[in-house]
């Protein structure tokens, strides 16, 4: 599937000539440690295409742009969208990190561990455990280790990664509801 995309200095360029549209699908706590001013946050998990495409502020001939860490779940972000039968999407070439490496303007919270090394840490601790049981225990427990292995393979060719959506409903990776429905009133009321 051809996604368009666009550089962080051209999405830039288009924040200073203009409201547009950003939806950014990371984890809420991701979202507070990181994040553009115009963006709104949404996590991939919960996204509804028709729902948001409904409640967009801007004329639906207007692209709606999808940013991310680094550009993958933007990718499925946008694939959703284009199921959906909503086209007019453009994922952010690198994401967050690229649009924070160019030395664009972020908004900056508390310092979090991002999902991407969650999942890292969370496959290797299986990996390991896998092999001291299957080792001390019983070689059955060598499939645990195997199982996290094909996950591994299985989202390197899908780029979909269970394990990451798994930890993302974990209660670390949530914003606490008021602090988000007081982040929300400001905006609102900005």
């Amino acid at each position: 599937m051809n996604i368009p995309t666009i550089s962080p200095q051209q999405l830039a360029e288009l924040c200073r000539n203009g409201k547009i549209e950003l939806l950014d699908v990371r984890t809420p706590i991701e979202f507070q440690e990181l994040h553009i001013a115009e963006a709104q946050n949404i996590p991939l998990d919960q996204l509804d295409a028709a729902a948001v495409m409904r409640s967009k502020s801007s004329p639906h001939n207007q692209p709606l742009y999808i940013i991310c860490r680094a550009g993958g779940r933007g990718r499925q972000a946008c694939e959703k969208f284009i199921g959906a039968g909503y086209t007019n999407v453009v994922n952010v070439e690198g994401g967050t990190l690229a649009w924070a490496q160019s030395g664009l303007p972020v908004v900056r919270g508390a310092k979090v561990m991002s999902l991407e090394r969650q999942v890292r840490i969370a496959a290797g601790l299986l990996v390991l455990v896998g092999v001291l049981l299957g080792w001390f225990v019983h070689p059955a427990f060598f499939g645990v280790s195997a199982f996290v292995g094909a996950g591994l393979v299985f989202a390197g060719v899908t780029d979909t990664c269970g394990m990451g959506l798994m930890l993302a409903r974990m209660p670390w990776n949530r914003v606490k509801q008021e602090a988000a429905a007081c982040r929300l009133n400001k905006e609102v009321g900005s």
